[in-house]
């Protein structure tokens, strides 16, 4: 099909320099453009419109109706300043079919004069129906005689001190100046699709007769034809970091004997679990073995529901590393989490690794100098065979001595830089396995698009003897019955999690904080039951010693924030409380639920939320309660995470400073991912020079954020 032609702009083209590049002397527009990320000519280009206005046409003032956004031209036959109930100006206008009165409350006196009295103007607005007729708020307002344009006026997304003219002008000269060659070979190209300056062009400016609803839901042909080249980007620039890592080099790890070594630390762990592993866990186990005996490097992401044994998988892949002579480091973000690791780890692992003159080592901030020094010292001797820790861990004076197997717990809460410096403690040229784990589970189009350039293992089995955990939604002023609850749960000897959004109180959001509720519900609960408070901000020790008492059942009820999300395994714990869960995300609400129905008795998780002046929840957030309340799948509820959020709320931190998509959907443009995921590898093979220059425009340096 041939390229349609590209509409004629309704405005002159206005020439401005190009942006300056980043320093000093940059003008108050310049800035706000770079806040926007218009540094780039193809930047201008891809800023495409919010929403657009008609001031193609003039209605008559008679034939508009309650409700329109209309423009109207008429003479002014009144303008005057009141004060009564509050200064504005108010003018009014007639053009013969009848009149219009225009009302402003905030004005300059430009404003005035331009509406004098025999003045005639033409102005916009959305027309309201009143005392005194129709009326317009803060219309737009121009002098008339103007012709009219021949294109939907663009309104763009800005920032404070960048008028729309102006953004307008400077969006239609970075247009006019980019090269918009074709990168999409035509032989294997979008077929059917405009042509990208054609496309472009049009979004930018469309004809008054296009259907406003192809326009907002992105399902014109010109909308399509960028969605795909935006797919497509993304593909080849994950296509390009999974074959750049193929060309490093990593560690390579001896294959595993055809029957068990009784004397390797891989078959001794796995004789001292208490527990037998799941057909899941064998077969990611034995993908994961794969990968550390080849010498690229693995860039694996391990997902699998709350309490699917991930941690168990990991220790397996760590042991088989030691049993190689190499070592192996686990980082996790919070200190709990990772203080969880640890003493589950330790408790597998020590002894096995005394004997043969190794140790587990330790390494977080809140270390004191001494014993981290000590235990930098084991790293860097090679002495510590299993490092596990928070953000120390990739200390610059933190030095392995041959570092194998590099594991990321939660990843996504790591950003780029981190992940980067943690593959950096290899030794020499060889670049550590990546193990990245996330409780998580990842749609399919996520997948599919943000992950493209790993390879995924998914744990989609439970172990056995975990309990189906009961969800209940309790509106607030039904907490006496949540008590009533509580003590039933004690008199059986179970524990009980009380989660609160905030630590303290906060004159800015009211909401039920974590010290509050802990002093409330011990007064309510009375003697002997013991009420304890866990956050983040208390110190380390503080926080250890509450959760070991927990954990030994001294406190009964633990009054949280969310920095018990992941990693907390006490299994007599048998009851959630999420206080405010409307306030909370769906993947937190998920995890938060999971920290129960760890061990054989009955759970259940009560969802408090509280209802607004309404006397209901918002919408967002009552379908984040629904899917809570209707499955307990988290790949169903990952599922619908993603069509709450959206992709860039649901990935986090793992695209901190990476590409985002901007345009395409995936949940509706999946036919348009499967294009681009077929095309990319036939345009790098075959067209390198265009698939470079395809990423460029699209990304430009953010394409470097995909190789972490």
């Amino acid at each position: 099909m041939p390229a349609k032609k590209a509409p004629t702009p309704s405005e002159a083209n206005v020439a401005t320099a190009a942006p300056s590049p980043p320093g000093a002397g940059l003008s108050q527009v310049q800035r706000a453009l770079r806040k926007l990320g218009l540094v780039r000519d193809i930047d201008f280009a891809l800023y495409l419109p919010m929403r657009y206005e008609d001031e193609t046409r003039i209605v008559r003032i008679a034939d508009t109706r309650d409700g329109d956004m209309a423009q109207v031209e008429g003479v002014v036959t009144e303008c005057e300043v009141v004060y009564r109930p509050r200064r504005q100006l108010l003018a009014t206008i007639d053009d013969g079919s009848d009149t219009c009165q225009l009302r402003f409350f905030n004005f300059y006196p430009s404003q005035q004069k331009q509406l004098a009295v025999g003045a005639r103007v033409r102005v916009r607005g959305e027309v309201r129906g009143g005392f005194v007729g129709r009326q317009i708020m803060h219309p737009t307002v121009k002098a008339a005689g103007t012709a009219l344009p021949n294109a939907l006026t663009p309104v763009y997304s800005t920032v404070a001190g960048l008028a729309q003219p102006v953004l307008r002008r400077e969006v239609r000269s970075g247009l006019a100046r980019s090269v918009l060659d074709e990168t999409i070979p035509v032989q294997i190209g979008f077929r059917g699709a405009w042509d990208l300056r054609a496309s472009l062009t049009f979004l930018h400016y469309p004809t008054p007769d296009v259907a406003m609803a192809t326009l907002e839901d992105h399902s014109h042909p010109a909308w399509q034809r960028i969605k795909a080249e935006e797919l497509l980007a993304q593909q080849l620039s994950q296509l390009q970091a999974r074959l750049e890592r193929a060309a490093q080099r990593a560690p390579v790890l001896p294959p595993a004997p055809p029957e068990p070594d009784a004397a390797s630390l891989h078959s001794q762990l796995l004789a001292v679990l208490p527990f037998g592993l799941t057909g899941a866990q064998q077969r990611v186990g034995e993908e994961i073995t794969r990968d550390l005996c080849r010498e690229i490097p693995m860039h694996r992401l391990l997902q699998g529901d709350v309490g699917s044994g991930k941690t168990v998988v990991a220790a397996l892949a760590a042991a088989r590393c030691i049993d190689a002579g190499f070592q192996c480091a686990l980082m996790a973000p919070t200190e709990i989490l990772a203080a969880q690791h640890f003493g589950k780890l330790v408790g597998w692992l020590d002894p096995l690794l005394a004997a043969r003159g190794l140790r587990v080592a330790w390494l977080t901030g809140s270390q004191k100098k001494k014993e981290r020094d000590e235990m930098s010292a084991a790293v860097e001797s090679g002495q510590a065979a299993l490092v596990i820790g928070t953000h120390a861990v990739i200390s610059e004076k933190v030095r392995f001595h041959n570092l194998a197997l590099a594991i990321i717990d939660e990843q996504h809460r790591f950003g780029v830089a981190q992940r980067l410096a943690l593959r950096g403690k290899a030794t020499g040229h060889l670049e550590p396995h990546l193990l990245m784990m996330s409780a998580t589970p990842i749609p399919r189009t996520l997948a599919m698009s943000y992950y493209a350039d790993l390879d995924v293992s998914t744990l989609d089995e439970l172990p056995p003897g975990r309990t189906p955990i009961i969800t209940r939604l309790i509106a607030d002023h039904r907490r006496d019955e949540v008590i009533d609850r509580i003590h039933a749960q004690i008199a059986q000897g179970r524990q009980v999690y009380w989660v609160c959004p905030l630590i303290e109180e906060s004159e800015a959001v009211d909401l039920r904080n974590a010290t509050e509720t802990r002093d409330e519900l011990a007064e309510t609960l009375g003697e002997p039951i013991q009420v304890g408070l866990l956050h983040s901000r208390m110190p380390t020790a503080e926080k250890q010693a509450v959760m070991a008492a927990f954990t030994a059942n001294e406190i009964q009820v633990l009054v949280s924030t969310t920095v018990i999300e992941v990693g907390v395994d006490v299994p007599n714990a048998s009851l959630m409380v999420i206080e405010h869960a409307e306030r909370f995300g769906l993947s937190q609400l998920h995890q938060l639920r999971g920290r129960v129905g760890r061990g054989a008795a009955a759970s259940a998780c009560v969802l408090l939320y509280a209802p607004g002046d309404s006397g209901r929840v918002g919408e967002a957030a009552r379908a984040r309660l629904k899917a809570m309340a209707e499955t307990g799948d988290g790949f169903e509820i990952a599922r619908r995470d993603l069509e709450i959020r959206g992709p860039g709320e649901f990935l986090g931190a793992r695209q901190s400073g990476a590409p985002l998509l901007r345009f395409a959907d995936l949940a509706t443009d999946t036919l348009l991912l499967d294009w681009a995921r077929e095309l990319a590898p036939v345009m790098l093979q075959k067209h390198p020079e265009l698939a470079q220059r395809h990423i460029d425009r699209w990304l430009g340096t953010k394409a470097e954020y995909l190789k972490a």
